[in-house]
Parts: C-alpha cells; structure tokens; sequence
C-alpha cells in the first residue's frame, strides 16, 4: 500500500438550509466528501420533522471531510463567512429557525482558535455584529438519504432565490 500524502481532518458547519451549503463546500478543491445532518442539539437520531419542529435544539449543518495537504481549515472558515449571513440570528434569507442558526463546530482546539480569529478578521466586512456559535463539535447525525447531495441530484448548484421586480 503506498502513501498518497492525504492528511484527512473534519470540519462542521452549519449556515442555514444545509443543501446550499453542501454545494459550496463540495465545488472546493481538497474537499474529500460531504454530509449533511443535524448537529448541536439534544435528541438521538433526530429526524428532519423533528428539527424543523425547533424541539430538539439541532443545527442544519454540513461534515465536511478534506485534505489538509490542499485546502487549509483557514480557506474552508472564508468560504463559510462569504457564503451566508452570519449577522442573521436564527434565519438565513427566508429560512427561519434555530435549525437555520449560524455555527461553527470545531472538532479540536486548534479549530477552535483558528474559527475566532477568523471570526474577528470577519467582522471587518458587517456592519453589524457576527452572531454566529463557535462551540465544540458535538454528535453528527447525517440527514435521511434524500437531503444528501439534494441539488447535485436535481441538476441545481445553489438553492439561492432570485427576486425580480
């Protein structure tokens, strides 16, 4: 068995419907996989009823898995503060909710000073303040098969609304 050189690490994310999200992150090279679940509540094996019932105090997120060889933790936290409104508490454009909260959970304790420092680098570009979680990665439990890959399978990269006048 030969070395490929791949240093594999875990990043978790939650930034609003989970589907757009996956998107983003899954174009990125040095993005092994993706998953999309439920992070940061109370219940076990949380169903999406559940969640979008705002009873079990989960996160839609996004498990990235990447190679740290090529894309860095720093470059994945840019792409999470440019891809959605971490000043929005509870919502991101018309998706409303904890489940929609915006959250980083890191999973050691060098993510966990890298994702602050970014966050204040970040601030920089809101006028208003950032009100997004930074907390430790808790239980990740994937989302029922049909979420997964939601819009590569529909043909779509990104869930964003268009509004025309």
């Amino acid at each position: 068995m030969t070395d490929t050189g791949t240093t594999t690490d875990t990043a978790t994310f939650a930034a609003g419907c989970f589907w757009g999200v996956e998107a983003t992150f899954r174009q990125l090279p040095g993005v092994i996989a993706t998953s999309v679940g439920y992070t940061g509540g109370q219940t076990d094996h949380p169903t999406y009823e559940q969640v979008c019932s705002h009873t079990t105090g989960h996160a839609e997120a996004v498990q990235v898995e990447f190679d740290s060889s090529q894309i860095s933790y720093e470059t994945l936290l840019d792409v999470f503060w440019q891809s959605h409104d971490p000043t929005q508490l509870n919502r991101q454009g018309w998706d409303v909710g904890d489940n929609y909260r915006t959250a980083i959970f890191f999973h050691s304790p060098e993510q966990e000073k890298a994702a602050l420092e970014s966050r204040d680098k970040a601030q920089a570009n809101f006028r208003k303040p950032i009100v997004t979680e930074i907390t430790p990665a808790a239980t990740f439990w994937p989302a029922e098969e049909y979420h997964q890959r939601y819009l590569e399978k529909r043909g779509q990269s990104s869930c964003a609304i268009t509004v025309t006048n």
